[in-house]
This record gives C-alpha cells, structure tokens and sequence, in this order.
C-alpha cells in the first residue's frame, strides 16, 4: 500500500496531425516542458510546480509519448504514457500508463481531448501494448473513450484505542523489526517490492526514476508531520516487508497524547510480517490514530483486527482499464476456469476492436478470434475493461442492463473464468 501522486490520464494515425480533428497533435520537446507542466497545472487545480517536483516529473517523462494538442502555436492541452511492467492476470505485462491528462480551460468541450486519446490509443497499439491503464480524476470522462473501472482502494483511519488485533494473528519468531531512513533501506524496499508487485496484480515494476518520486519528502508535502520513517521485517535470510510512514506529534487541550501515525506504504511478502509491520503501526506509543490513504481492499489488515467495523474505510481512486486489442488482451491473460464464449464488442473509439470476438480459454492458454456466430454477450468495451483484472463482475452490468446476455448463464461462466481470489490493485497514483 503507498500513496505517491506524480501528475495526473487517443486518429488512427502517429503522424502529427489527428484525423478529423481540428487540432494538431504531436509528442513535445524538452523546452516544451514548463508549457506542459503550466496547462496540467491550471487544468487540475494544482497550481505551479516546484522546482525539485518538476525535476522529479521530467525523470520520469518519455518524450516520444508525451503528447500535446495545440490551436495554432498555443499548447492547449497535455497527455503522456509511461512504459510499466504491470502484473496481470497471468503475469507481468507491458501496460501504457496514461497519465497528465489536462485541457486549457477556454479550450474544454472543443475536442481536444478527443483528439489527444485517439492519437495516444493509435499510438499504444502501434508500440503492441494490448492494455492501457490509468487513475481517473473524474471518471465520467474516461467511459466514453473505453476504460473501465477495474479495482477499488480505501483511505482507511484507525482509531487505536478502539481496535485490538486478533490472538491468533501470524507469527514468526525469527522476525524482527528494524528502524530505519528510506535511504539507508531503500535497497531493501526495492527487493520486498520487485517481490510482491510480481503477484499483485495490477502493481507495476519500480525502476529508479519510479523510487525518486515514491521516496521523495519535500518538506511542503508533509502536511505537518514529520519526514518519512522506515521500519523493515526481516529475518536472518533478508528483509520481508516495509513500513514507510510519517508521524505527528499532537496533544489534546487536556494534555493527552493524540498523535498521528500516516502509512505512505506497506508492503510485505509473508503473512507473519505484514502483521508485524501493522501490530507496530497500531501499538506505537502515543499514537491515537493510523491512517492510510491507499489501501488494496483485501488488505490484511481488515481480517487481522477483531472489529473491522472499527476501521473507518472511504472508497478512493482505483485502476481504469483499457483493452487496445481486445483479442491480443484476451489471449495474454490468465484463466480459472474453462470457457467458450462469443462477444459482441462496441468500441467508437478504437474500431478495430468493434465485431464479434470467439474467446476460447482453459486454465492453460487462451485463444480469440473474429468470428461470425451469433454471440452470447453484447457489451461496451469499457465493461471488458472493467472485468480485466479479475476485479469487477460482469454479472454488475448484466443487473444494471448495461450488457445483453444472450445465451443464459454466459456471463456466469466469464465471470468464473476472469475472477481471482486476491483484488487488484496498485499503490502508486500516476
């Protein structure tokens, strides 16, 4: 789990003009940069950039995907994509993160966000990445361009005082818990999560530039608490889980001590140190309330407590799905179960996808082809989306009327076969 918010999300050709489009789209310049980061800025209400924050961003930025729309020379509206190695149902994938989607205000309902996701859809596809990802800050724009809402996550606040962890919670003696900077750790942070984001799906690989912004600790974003802490799981063999977090020192007027611990992220590969990386977030000395803005919906913690209904949960931002081969995203994912299904896909957006789609699979390998039988489902592409991950039921869509299942109990069989036991999620916003 971790919070860390980076910036933010396509003509049917790469060149820099969109078909039937009235604006020029084209990846920028490097000098482009500050115009950029200024249109993102005013359009997300986030104001201007500091100075380290921006060298932060242009680490991560990939020119050749980072687009921008313009109205003659004026830049009027931005998008990027970031190469992730993401996990999906069946392994890690190359996944488009899109990310820094903002229009000009004067320039909002004049298609220019339109132009800007056909051109970075024509672009994904022509690279081969089947599946595009991306945190929508309002999720009524991105339905109408094909994504769906895959995962959920909670901002979760715990009120020490009123939760107890279970007796039979798991316990390793060889465990031991290490105090220590994220710098000194971060080695050790690095190995723990190469780890768990390979069977989390939805978490992506972190390279270097990835760990310079999950790690980075500018004073003005603390919100008055203390610089980043780190405390490690380990045993004698290497570390086997993280507690990144920030303290604030508080009292009430009674002079009773109301001190708060934030998780930025935990992170474990083994049952017994994901409960001893919470037991000592919830029992630390002083500390009246943990919080965590980012956590997976199945987090351990949930169950390790007597009294779930103690943890006050606020449903937050999840993963947006969205296949750009409907046929290649459906062949390179994982099944649970056997099934034999035709779709019947819509996609206005991307018109390759749209027909209909035999998608036969096993617990083995996975095939789907274009075919003319009479289908089984008819649905939008963004409910694929939606169901990609294993977290979202078709079945949802099916009692909503937002699909048409035409042979009874087809959609009962594709959802047995895209479902997974664990929820997907990813603990970094980009």
């Amino acid at each position: 789990m971790s919070h860390s918010r980076p910036e933010g999300s396509h003509s049917t050709s790469s060149s820099d003009s969109s078909a039937g489009s009235d604006w020029r789209v084209r990846a920028i310049t490097p000098d482009e940069l500050p115009a950029f980061h200024s249109i993102l800025g005013e359009a997300l209400l986030a104001g201007d950039l500091t100075e380290a924050r921006s060298e932060l961003y242009r680490g991560l930025m990939e020119f050749d995907r980072s687009l921008a729309a313009f109205d003659g020379s004026q830049m009027v509206g931005t998008s990027i994509a970031h190469s992730l190695e993401m996990t999906l149902p069946g392994g890690p994938r190359p996944v488009a993160g899109l990310s820094a989607v903002g229009v000009w205000p004067t320039h909002r309902r004049r298609g220019v966000l339109t132009a800007l996701m056909r051109r970075q859809l024509a672009d994904i596809r022509e690279r081969g990445e089947n599946v595009a990802a991306l945190f929508a800050s309002e999720g009524a724009i991105y339905g109408r361009f094909g994504h769906g809402p895959a995962s959920r996550a909670y901002a979760v606040t715990v009120p020490t005082h009123e939760v107890n962890l279970r007796r039979d919670i798991p316990r390793d003696p060889a465990l031991r818990l290490r105090l220590t900077t994220p710098g000194d750790a971060a080695k050790e942070l690095a190995t723990v999560h190469r780890t768990a984001a390979t069977h989390r799906v939805g978490d992506f690989q972190r390279d270097e530039r990835w760990w310079k912004v999950v790690l980075a600790d500018e004073p003005e974003r603390r919100g008055g608490a203390s610089a980043y802490r780190c405390a490690i799981a380990e045993d004698d063999a290497g570390p086997l889980g993280y507690l990144l977090y920030r303290i604030a020192n508080r009292w009430t007027d009674h002079g009773t001590p109301d001190g708060r611990l934030d998780v930025a992220e935990l992170t474990a590969t083994a049952p017994a140190a994901h409960a001893l990386l919470w037991e000592y977030a919830l029992t630390r000395d002083l500390v009246s309330t943990v919080r965590a803005e980012l956590v997976a919906p199945d987090d351990p913690l949930l169950h390790l407590v007597t009294d779930p209904q103690r943890i006050h949960r606020q449903l937050t931002n999840g993963l947006w799905i969205r296949l750009v081969d409907v046929a290649a995203a459906l062949e390179q994912r994982g099944y649970a179960a056997p099934v034999d299904v035709v779709l019947e896909v819509s996609d206005t957006t991307a018109p390759w996808n749209a027909g209909r789609w035999r998608l036969t699979a096993d617990t083995e390998a996975a095939r789907c082809t274009a075919t003319d039988a009479e289908p089984d489902i008819r649905l939008n592409v963004s409910w694929l989306g939606a169901a990609y991950l294993g977290g979202t039921a078709l079945g949802a869509y099916r009692t909503a009327g937002l699909l048409t299942e035409e042979t009874p109990g087809a959609v009962d069989r594709l959802d047995t076969a895209l479902s997974r036991s664990e929820q997907p999620f990813c603990g970094v916003i980009f």
